[in-house]
């Protein structure tokens, strides 16, 4: 009883307070609305660091030439979240790297924030 009973004796929180509160709160959801529904939850440093690791612009440097980065075409065969996700799915497959479905996820997702900026 003694713990519910200081919740009931607590001071009531200051305009000021609340109004701080609720803009951390307002400020949480936008930044939720700004990732795909699909990438929801991604570890974003993760699939930074997966990517730098496994040298993925070496891979693609090799096989589209400049810098690598004209393998990423927005309006090309991959036009959505869920074949970025495919197309990184693949070359886990096909290049036998072993990462985990997450893995993949947070992958995918940096790529999207970083190249294609699907919706």
């Amino acid at each position: 009883m003694a713990a519910a009973e200081s919740i009931f004796n607590r001071k009531p929180l200051s305009m000021k307070h609340l109004l701080f509160a609720l803009s951390g709160c307002l400020a949480m959801a936008a930044l939720a609305q700004d990732v795909p529904a699909l990438y929801q939850g991604a570890d974003l440093k993760l699939g930074e660091k997966l990517i730098a690791e496994n040298q993925c612009d070496a891979c693609h440097i090799r096989n589209v030439g400049g810098n690598g980065n004209g393998i990423y075409r927005p309006t090309g065969r991959i036009n959505s979240l869920g074949l970025l996700r495919g197309q990184v799915e693949a070359c886990n497959t096909t290049l036998n790297l072993g990462f985990f479905p997450e893995e993949v996820t947070s992958i995918s997702a940096v790529l999207n924030r970083d190249h294609y900026r699907f919706k």
